[in-house]
């Protein structure tokens, strides 16, 4: 990619490698930082986006030195005349076919400011790409055809501007040349479109009559336009004011993960706004849990003169906290005086990109930064084609369609309105299995404030298992049946595969990090599956089993994500009945399997259209009523147990045949583990669930992740 840096009238070129370099931890001031405002160039197929921006590179001296020549040289090869937008559309396809596909990034240097100008592409069927480059952006060049007009892309993008809380709009109208720079025909098309922006609350700072192709109106004024009097394009970019500095709003840092070193939780994240420092006091929403920041750590570990002591936005760092917390990915550390609110339901306003239209009780995925959460629909306002900028009259948003709905979302979720923090204020929609919109959160009602969600303080919030609307039951039996005649003749591996072939959408594989679980862990890493891995870290397992987990991270390359138990739930339970309260009563028990691993569990399977897990028929009584491949209705999906009719024995042989890293405790007569207080050795004989909720009957040994009914 080619940056380009101007100053004045004096411009200097050079290269780039496509690599984001982070600042230097220690380097946190921004006072000498530049202005840097990010401008995304949008507008219909063809009116010319991407030529204006090679000819910007052009006309400051951008370009490395021959780059042009060789660009020539490959036109004048294939046949075809050269065009400025081959310095921007350098995949094939998109020379062969003449659209922008995906969006490029290329800097200029003002003497005032940095500028990032972001090519999106125009073309219907690519609104998505266009949608992440504007997403990114603080202003906008929109590009009107002169011989063409104002199209139906240009009003729709002009919307999702509007859409997106894009407020700096520039217009330029490219092609004068081809209307022999016609001043009537500009001030009709500079009427049409500052009315339709107008009608979105937006005025432009400029309507720039141009030829990109010749550089009329682009860096200078020539006497085509003698007639204009504004600014060229170039001088208009720089107008453009930067969007308020991420280090000047409040603190907020999404926590990617939480990795164990020694005795330490090292919290990691970016801090998307704000900054951090030692001995901040902070706020860890959405459980709104205070602690203090103890530390700031780097790789590799400084002298201690030297360690950090303090992030702004747009660094990734990992975090120490002066007590120790339930943190988990998701989360936000937030600033003490202004924290992210704890929100169960949501408003936003949002484009709707698939085929099938969006409509109340819809069940989908929400993503805001690197929270994820199942949500349902409870309410749509008239969804809008942007192209017309009219109601459709349904009460559903329709492909490439625009409204603002309502979310309830399963758990709290840490979230900010766009207008409060743009880092942190978009959500993303997904909708079996594939990104389906997206938008910006205008408002977030709060936990505690949201009275359907069912949740009070210091009560025991129980798991809904409302069954989705969006599976046929019938549907997903019949394909489970079908499956599993065909599953019945192939082997473990094979099993897997042809699941993967049969679903569309995501696949969560659940591991305890049992024999059964290495076995499948091992088979997926062998076949490269495309399979979502999971585990439920409860608290309470065993040493051991944490460091097989460690262990097997390290054999397979793999970072096995986990699920923790809602924090708020946890001390619910505690306070309810103690903390060994579960060995008073099988309630007692069921509800701390239902916070410690059933609630998780839903969590881990939020979105998903299949589960693979690690059941065998002869482990228990129970299981063996179970079957090979079922229909889980109530969670809409397919679940498969590979090694349902696997024997212990032809278990063992795989494990020893290709040295599986296995838990420990198997050789202390552990057949299966799981949380340290529940979970003992069996004695030889023993049914292998014997050692699981030993105290109880024999027919009571199953703790409701594989119990429950369809």
């Amino acid at each position: 990619m080619t940056v380009v840096r101007h100053a004045s009238s004096n411009y200097r070129k050079e290269t780039a490698m496509n690599v984001q370099i982070s600042r230097p931890l220690n380097s946190v001031s921004p006072a000498a930082a530049r202005a840097l405002v990010r401008i995304v160039i949008v507008g219909h197929v063809d009116h010319g986006k991407s030529t204006l921006i090679g000819r910007l590179l052009h006309e400051t001296d951008g370009l490395p030195d021959g780059k042009l020549d060789a660009l020539k040289a490959v036109s004048a090869r294939r046949g075809m005349p050269f065009e400025w937008s081959f310095l921007l559309d350098a995949l094939q396809t998109e020379r062969d076919q003449g659209i922008t596909i995906d969006t490029s990034q290329i800097r200029l240097r003002t003497a005032a400011r940095d500028i990032v100008l972001i090519d999106a592409p125009g073309h219907a069927e690519f609104l998505r790409n266009m949608i992440t480059g504007a997403a990114q952006a603080d202003a906008a060049v929109l590009m009107v055809d002169a011989t063409e007009g104002v199209r139906d892309q240009t009003r729709r993008h002009g919307y999702l501007l509007h859409l997106l809380g894009v407020r700096q709009v520039m217009v330029v109208i490219n092609k004068m040349d081809r209307v022999g720079f016609d001043a009537g025909k500009f001030r009709e098309i500079e009427s049409e479109i500052a009315a339709h922006l107008a009608g979105l609350g937006l005025t432009p700072t400029a309507i720039i009559p141009i030829s990109a192709r010749n550089g009329d109106g682009v860096t200078r004024h020539t006497s085509s336009t003698a007639w204009y009097r504004g600014p060229t394009v170039l001088s208009a970019l720089d107008a453009f004011s930067p969007a308020r500095q991420p280090h000047d709003l409040q603190t907020r840092m999404p926590v990617q993960a939480v990795y164990k070193f020694d005795d330490r939780r090292i919290i990691a994240g970016r801090v998307e706004s704000g900054r951090i420092r030692v001995g901040d006091d902070v706020l860890v929403m959405p459980a709104g849990k205070p602690a203090r920041i103890k530390s700031i750590e780097a790789w590799p570990v400084p002298a201690s003169p030297q360690a950090p002591r303090a992030a702004i936005a747009g660094q990734s760092v990992g975090v120490t906290l002066d007590r120790d917390i339930f943190v988990e990915r998701g989360d936000v550390i937030s600033a003490l005086s202004s924290p992210a609110a704890s929100a169960t339901r949501l408003r936003a306003r949002v484009f709707w990109l698939h085929q099938r239209p969006l409509a109340v009780g819809g069940h989908l995925t929400a993503r805001i930064g690197t929270a994820e959460t199942t949500a349902v629909v409870a309410a749509i306002e008239d969804g809008v084609d942007p192209g017309l900028l009219a109601s459709d009259g349904a009460e559903v948003i329709g492909q490439n369609h625009v409204g603002e709905i309502e979310l309830d979302l399963s758990r709290p979720i840490a979230i900010d309105p766009y207008t409060a923090d743009p880092n942190t204020g978009r959500i993303v929609l997904e909708f079996e299995g594939r990104i389906a919109g997206g938008g910006l959160i205008l408002t977030a009602q709060a936990a505690a404030a949201h009275t359907t969600s069912g949740r009070r303080p210091g009560k025991l919030a129980s798991v809904a298992h409302a069954p989705r609307t969006d599976v046929n039951s019938d549907e997903l039996r019949t394909k489970a049946s079908a499956l599993a005649q065909v599953f019945a003749r192939l082997p473990p591996a094979e099993r897997i595969a042809r699941l993967r072939q049969e679903i569309a959408g995501k696949i969560v594989f659940t591991t305890s990090f049992g024999l059964e679980d290495q076995v499948i862990l091992h088979l997926l890493s062998e076949r490269g599956n495309d399979v979502d891995v999971v585990t439920l870290d409860t608290g309470r397992l065993f040493p051991e089993t944490y460091a097989l987990w460690a262990q097997t991270e390290r054999r397979y390359g793999v970072r096995i994500r986990a699920l923790h138990p809602r924090h708020g739930d946890l001390e619910a339970l505690v306070e309810r009945q103690g903390i060994n309260g579960f060995y008073q009563s099988r309630a007692a028990r069921t509800a701390c399997c239902t916070v410690r691993k059933v609630e998780p569990l839903e969590r881990a399977l939020a979105g998903a259209r299949a589960w693979i897990a690690g059941l065998r028929a002869e482990q228990s009584a129970h299981r063996q009523d179970m079957a090979l491949v079922t229909a889980e209705t109530g969670r809409g999906l397919i679940k498969l147990n590979p090694l349902f009719d696997w024997t212990r024995e032809q278990l063992l042989t795989f494990v020893s045949g290709n040295d599986l890293p296995i838990n420990s405790l198997h050789a202390q007569g552990f057949a299966s583990i799981g949380c340290a207080p529940c979970t003992r050795a069996i004695t030889p004989g023993e049914p292998e669930r014997a050692g699981r909720w030993w105290w109880e009957e024999e027919s009571k040994k199953e703790c409701g992740l594989h119990s429950r009914r369809p």
